[in-house]
Parts: C-alpha cells; structure tokens; sequence
C-alpha cells in the first residue's frame, strides 16, 4: 500500500520535482526553438548578403514604412546600439546594395531620413514570405486561452532575461542548462 504522501500527491498537487521537470522541459523546449531561428535568421543573412545588423536596420525600416514613419539615422543608432560611425556604415551599404536610400527632410535641409526600398521590400516577402506562412500555420488555431497562456510565459521569460547582470554570481545549487 502507499504511503499517504504518495496518494495525496496522486489526487492533489504535483510535487516540486514534478513541476521542476515540466519548467526544465518548457525551457527546453524554447531554447530548441530559439535554436532554429537563429539558423533561420543566418540562413536568411546568407541568401540576402547581409550582415545581423544590416538586416536588422532593413527589417525595422520595412516596419516603419508600414506604420507611415520616417527614420533618421539617430533613430537606427539608438535602435542597434552602436556607434554612429557603424550605423553609417551599415546604411551605406545597404545604400550600395539598393536595399535603402538617403531622403531628405522634409522641414530640416541639414537632415536625412533613410527608406527601404521597394525592391528591398519584395525581396524580403520573397525571401521570408513561405516561412511567415508556416509560423502563422502553427499558431492560427490556437484557443484564446493558449495564447494567453504562451504570451504571458514569453512575457514572463523576457523579464528573465532582461534583468541578466553579467556580474551577478549564479547559485552553487541552481539548475542551470544551456
């Protein structure tokens, strides 16, 4: 016969072991697919010729350009967090490669803003449109319910990792898995 512990936990709660294990295999699960986006994100970089940054800079400008803003190469610097000699380098050659151009501004002679272009945009649909396509099959039919859960956990996670101090010492004890 089991002990009363045993029965308990078999009607009621589960144990920290128990919830342990499902955290560990939730985190396993986001790090496999962290792990493909990455190689999806590289793959992409390789076919377009581009760099992380430069693609980052092309995707944020797309991005604005739907919602009808303007972008000044002060806005990208902030953005990526580098220096502004890099952003300049970034957008002059994404310049030279036809994926943006400098206009200036409207109202301000000694300004520019930088656009995507049309072509950059078709590329981009072309090159990353069947991939959209799939990740919206995945998730589409999903119940509110799930997607409630899913983004508090994503939301939950990024605070996680927002709060890392690269200084901060990590428990002895803790269970950690990279």
């Amino acid at each position: 016969m089991e002990n009363g512990s045993q029965s308990s936990r078999y009607w009621y709660d589960a144990t920290e072991e128990d919830r342990r294990r499902r955290a560990v295999e939730v985190l396993q699960a986001f790090r496999v697919y962290r792990a493909a986006e990455v190689a999806m994100r590289r793959r992409t970089r390789e076919s377009m010729s581009m760099g992380e940054n430069d693609l980052l800079v092309l995707r944020y400008l797309l991005r604005a350009t739907g919602q009808g803003r303007q972008v000044s190469p002060s806005e990208l610097t902030r953005y990526l967090g580098v220096s502004t000699a890099s952003t300049t380098a970034i957008i002059d050659r994404l310049e030279k490669s036809g994926h943006v151009t400098r206009v200036p501004h409207p109202t301000d002679r000694r300004s520019i803003h930088v656009v995507a272009t049309a072509a950059s945009d078709a590329e981009v649909r072309a090159t990353l449109g069947s991939m959209h396509s799939r990740m919206m099959s995945a998730v589409v039919d999903m119940t509110p319910e799930d997607c409630v859960t899913v983004i508090a956990c994503l939301s939950r996670l990024q605070d996680a990792v927002d709060q890392v101090d690269p200084h901060s010492e990590v428990p002895v004890d803790a269970d950690v898995t990279l």
